[in-house]
């Protein structure tokens, strides 16, 4: 399978999917074999068997853009539970649980933190892993600079709180990025430019 990361915990696998090659991530706790699947955005016969060979059992979003739910009624539909922000509920077709901020998830016995960081959407989140240095950043963070605000849900005065206060106050200069387009970074890398995309104003 398409291994990403890895450490004495956990797996992550990466899978590029859909018309805006969006990032779908599954972190597989080595210990248990269970894993879960980091936004279900395209592609659902992939996922399908995805979900089957790495174990998983449940689906997390990021948030509730279309290119990051086409394939949930799909996962759905197989048994996987599907959980998303209260803010971004109504972007989906379909979810069974609602995410609040600084909630634990697990995986086996990897654990996950729910970090609520709106300003792409008002329900946007990342996931932080405990014990590992991976953030989850969904499209708050990527290398260069902050999501895309510019549209009726954006707000940028909040993405840039979001970040700054949630994220790089939070999490060392180590910590490796995963968005939901494109490559890692590292908060290391981010950090420094954070008055430069403030002065930008994107």
């Amino acid at each position: 399978m398409a291994l990403h990361y890895e450490d004495s915990q956990l797996e992550i696998h990466r899978f590029v999917v859909g018309p805006v090659a969006n990032n779908v991530f599954v972190l597989r706790c080595k210990a248990s074999g269970d894993a879960l699947l980091i936004d279900a955005a395209n592609e659902h016969e992939l996922l399908l068997e995805v979900c089957r060979d790495l174990g998983v059992r449940r689906v997390l979003e990021t948030h509730g853009h279309w290119d990051h739910i086409q394939a949930v009624p799909a996962l759905r539909d197989a048994g996987y539970e599907v959980s998303v922000t209260g803010a971004d509920s109504a972007m989906l077709p379909s979810y069974d649980l609602i995410l609040d901020d600084d909630q634990e998830v697990t995986v086996g016995r990897v654990r996950l933190r729910t970090i609520l960081t709106p300003g792409h959407t008002p329900g946007s989140m990342c996931f932080s892993v405990v014990g590992s240095p991976i953030l989850l950043s969904g499209d708050t963070l990527f290398p260069g600079g902050p999501g895309n605000t510019k549209t009726d849900l954006g707000d940028f005065d909040l993405i840039i709180e979001s970040i700054d206060r949630r994220i790089f106050r939070r999490f060392g200069d180590d910590t490796l990025v995963l968005p939901g387009h494109g490559n890692d970074t590292t908060l290391g890398l981010e950090r420094p430019h954070l008055d430069e995309w403030i002065a930008r104003g994107w």
